[in-house]
């Protein structure tokens, strides 16, 4: 009986995703929600004060904590981002 074929991944959202496209926009959300959670920690404030200082409510820093990474949008992140006082620099592959 042959071997089953398995097939390997760089990731998990090529894994998850239909596209190449899809894949990509789930990993750069993702890079952004890991990173804004960081800071949070890092600066020790709690749900409800990076909720004020981010101009949302606390239940969506909940969601970003939990991962509830369909919930949010790049550009949603990038304003958490900048409301966090970050500087937000990206590169472009060909």
């Amino acid at each position: 009986m042959p071997e089953p074929q398995i097939e390997r991944f760089e990731n998990v959202w090529d894994a998850l995703e239909k596209t190449a496209f899809d894949a990509q926009r789930m990993r750069i959300k993702s890079d952004m929600m890991i990173t804004i959670e960081k800071i949070i920690r890092s600066r020790g404030l709690t749900q409800a004060e990076a909720a004020a200082q981010c101009g949302v409510t606390q239940p969506r820093i909940s969601d970003l904590f939990r991962g509830k990474i369909e919930k949010f949008s790049i550009d949603a992140l990038l304003d958490m981002l900048t409301a966090l006082r970050c500087t937000v620099t990206f590169a472009v592959k060909a």
